[in-house]
């Protein structure tokens, strides 16, 4: 037996669907074959005119919808959407400056402003604000053929919502802010119309959105004002009810606005202590001066005391005693001390002195008096500032508790004022702000029609008329099991190609097999070729040929390539093992070749083998035919007889090739082919089916046969219908009617 290259499975023995033949690179596993673009060519000749057809039925029914189409026409107004806006009011460290985003932030905010321009709610908008809902007019703009006194008003809302959304059209080129919202009706008119609402109404509904963001903030701080209102007058009545029970009576001072407002200041106790002290300070230093004048005056002479000497009436009375003194002593240098103008000086200057005695002494009974009243003064009131002290004291325990409701109620009263505050400001500047969207251009009504488009329409008929011709002819191709070309041997039965036999007439083959420069003598001998290097050690001895059905050709393909064997110089023998329908005898039809004696006769052990050997026309070929069909074929091949014949043949020949029957049914072929050492299926073009031909395969496999490839015949290239015929170049060869043989 030949080697062979083959693939051992899990359990130790040679698998028989990955056995490979000498020199075949391909894949059983795998149909798969290398893309070839002289192929496809191919495949769409064969189906060229169900291409043209399908393109043909699409142009044509892309025409008629077009001209049978209502003309529609699209306005489009234009928007830049940009990240930020500013606030209009509000302190200049609030206004909201536009800010460095990241470009995938950006993306985001510009594709959730497009999914907001698009939404249900600028929909509903529009319809509000052009009165649509229910309108028939617009129902009858936008091709909408409904009762509308059957609607409810919930379903002429929806309707109408459906029809917005369904002519709206809103595209955001990549790398711009520039949105194009479109609108397309079947009247202008009525398109730029909602074109130009529905960018308003999106402005619109964006500044709504950021005055309704605030409205939860105007709430919180709104509930929050009122509990701190609460608050506050809760704690200011705690406050006024415990300094009414503690007898506090608070003083604020006029000055301080904090003290006021805040509620904190010093109580009338604490008021007069600090009045009384200031009192007594200045009775104590009223007393010091007092005490200093009466000290003075008291140690001393009483008319060199300063405050008399400072007494006017003091003054004047020394000015008369001066005056009065020097009158005296005139008067006594001229006259003696009893003259009466001396005695009435003297009188006078001693009334004088009288005088300013009694004046003196009085100067000093209002000092001591001055300096008692200071002193009793200073007590009464040290007296009082000692009794108040201790009134204060006692008032500060109980000013403890209440400085503890007073900072409460300053607490409360502070957060009451900022939240007034910033509920004032919220209030004053929600949703005041400067629109992030600015329309560039507004819709103008169109003056000519969007749609329908007879040439976009036409390319796209173009397309999925093409497209849809593509899909049938690939699953028409995939489905079509039937082997046609001689690449369906590899793609669809995983199987090398040992030839290509083309058609020829039954009449003609005999003719065109003895005549060398024939295509079927050029074809056989190239499958002759093949076969001489079909294995490591060049042509199998015996050779299997059958078929997945009958007339096929196995039996014209046995003897031809017996002959071309005999032709090399090789000794051959034909055996015609077909015990059923046997056509070896009849192919050669000559005298000699009545086929009663043969294969049969040798299984049956009714004579000798030389006897069964019958020569032929061609040097070196010898054929021993099936003999006289018996009763059980396949009960005498599977005998060890079979066995015995080949190693006997294949001891006196150099080739041994079986025309054996068909697989299919029969467990003949797969008997015989469990014997040689290379088998050979014969398939015929345009008939055989894949599932009988794989189906065939597993038989000869499952007896581990070695396979050496397929043979396509009656393989027509001249018919352009195939669209191969250019693809194989066998368009010189003009070949006629089919046969079965």
């Amino acid at each position: 037996m030949q080697q062979q290259t083959s693939i051992v499975s899990a359990n130790g023995q040679p698998s028989p669907v990955e056995t490979l033949p000498y020199g075949y690179e391909g894949s059983y596993d795998s149909g798969a074959s290398v893309f070839d673009l002289r192929q496809l060519v191919a495949i769409i000749r064969a189906n060229l005119v169900l291409i043209a057809v399908m393109i043909a039925a699409s142009l044509a029914t892309a025409a008629v919808i077009t001209l049978l189409q209502t003309p529609a026409f699209t306005a489009r107004a234009t928007l830049q959407i940009n990240d930020q806006s500013v606030q209009i009011l509000g302190k200049q460290d609030d206004i909201a400056q536009e800010q460095v985003t990241s470009p995938s932030d950006s993306e985001r905010f510009l594709q959730t402003q497009m999914d907001i321009l698009g939404s249900n709610a600028i929909a509903e908008r529009v319809a509000l604000k052009l009165r649509l809902v229910g309108n028939q007019k617009f129902f009858d703009a936008m091709g909408i053929r409904k009762q509308l006194a059957d609607l409810t008003p919930a379903e002429l809302k929806e309707s109408t919502i459906e029809a917005l959304l369904r002519g709206k059209d809103a595209t955001l080129p990549r790398n711009s802010r520039i949105v194009t919202v479109g609108f397309t009706s079947t009247v202008p008119a009525l398109a730029a119309r909602i074109a130009n609402t529905w960018a308003d109404e999106y402005i619109q509904a964006n500044l709504q959105r950021r005055y309704d963001s605030s409205a939860y903030a105007r709430e919180f701080i709104s509930g929050q004002l009122n509990d701190a209102r609460a608050k506050l007058e809760l704690s200011e009545r705690e406050l006024n009810a415990y300094a009414r029970q503690a007898g506090l009576i608070r003083t604020h001072d006029a000055g301080n606005n904090q003290n006021r407002d805040s509620g904190s200041g010093s109580s009338i106790t604490t008021a007069s202590l600090l009045q009384l002290n200031v009192q007594a300070n200045q009775a104590q230093a009223a007393r010091i001066t007092a005490e200093e004048r009466w000290r003075s005056m008291s140690s001393g002479p009483l008319l060199s005391s300063p405050e008399v000497l400072a007494n006017s009436a003091i003054s004047n009375l020394l000015a008369q005693r001066s005056v009065s003194s020097a009158d005296l002593e005139r008067e006594r240098a001229r006259h003696l001390e009893d003259y009466p103008s001396v005695v009435q000086l003297k009188a006078q200057l001693a009334s004088i002195d009288a005088q300013v005695q009694s004046v003196a002494r009085n100067i000093r009974a209002s000092v001591k008096q001055a300096y008692d009243s200071a002193k009793d003064a200073e007590q009464a009131l040290n007296q009082q500032v000692l009794s108040l002290k201790s009134s204060s004291l006692a008032e500060q325990d109980r000013l403890v508790q209440y400085n503890l409701l007073a900072r409460e109620a300053d607490t409360n009263r502070t957060v009451h004022d900022g939240l007034l505050q910033r509920y004032k400001e919220l209030n004053a500047s929600a949703g005041i702000s400067s629109s992030n969207i600015a329309i560039i251009d507004r819709a103008e009504s169109p003056t000519k029609p969007s749609s329908p488009d007879l040439v976009k329409n036409l390319a796209i008929a173009l397309f999925a008329g093409t497209a849809l011709a593509g899909i049938i002819v690939f699953l028409r191709n995939q489905l079509d099991d039937a082997v046609r070309i001689p690449e369906d041997i590899d793609a669809k039965l995983n199987m090398p190609l040992l030839g290509v036999i083309p058609l020829a007439k039954a009449a003609d083959i005999d003719t065109m097999m003895k005549d060398p420069k024939s295509a079927v003598s050029e074809a056989y001998n190239s499958l002759r070729s093949s076969l001489l290097y079909s294995s490591a050690n060049g042509l199998p001895k015996t050779l299997l040929i059958t078929s997945s059905l009958p007339a096929e050709g196995k039996s014209t393909t046995s003897l031809a390539l017996a002959a071309g064997f005999a032709r090399l110089g090789r000794k051959v023998v034909l055996l015609d093992v077909d015990l059923r329908r046997p056509a070896i005898h009849r192919l050669l039809g000559a005298p000699g070749f009545d086929n009663g004696y043969g294969m049969s006769s040798l299984l049956t052990s009714q004579g000798s083998i030389d006897e069964a050997l019958k020569p032929t026309e061609h040097e070196n070929l010898t054929v021993i035919t099936a003999g006289p069909v018996p009763p059980s074929p396949t009960e005498l091949l599977s005998s060890g007889r079979v066995e015995q014949i080949l190693e006997e043949l294949s001891g006196r020949f150099d080739v041994v090739i079986l025309d054996s029957p068909p697989v299919l049914g029969l467990a003949d072929a797969p008997l015989m082919a469990a014997l040689v050492e290379g088998v050979i299926l014969v398939v015929k073009s345009d008939r055989s089916r894949r599932g009988s031909l794989k189906s065939s395969l597993r038989r000869l496999r499952s007896m581990h046969t070695n396979i050496l490839g397929g043979v396509l015949t009656m393989f027509d290239a001249s018919d352009n219908s195939n669209g191969y015929s250019e693809y194989y170049g066998y368009n010189y060869y003009q070949y006629s009617a089919k046969t079965d043989v």
